[in-house]
């Protein structure tokens, strides 16, 4: 993953972030991260992307011997051992 350096950014601006994020209990980069793609519109292209695959799963269920195990009883299995 490409990584972003930003030289000499406001302080005003690095506060208000550094806010942000401790509001949403969420780290600084992924607050910047947020941020950036709402300010590009990529937040709604990435909506509609995630509805698109919702709406392709629901059209196409996996048939009954794809179904995937119980998770409940995978970490009991788990702990048993």
């Amino acid at each position: 993953m490409p990584t972003l350096q930003v030289r000499n950014l406001p302080e005003h601006i690095y506060l208000k972030i550094a806010e942000r994020a401790k509001a949403k209990r969420s780290s600084i980069t992924k607050e910047t991260i947020y941020l950036l793609e709402k300010s590009l519109d990529m937040d709604k292209n990435h909506q509609e992307q995630k509805l698109s695959l919702i709406k392709r799963m629901l059209q196409n269920p996996p048939s009954n011997g794809d179904l995937l195990p119980d998770p409940v009883l995978m970490v009991r299995e788990s702990r048993d051992r």
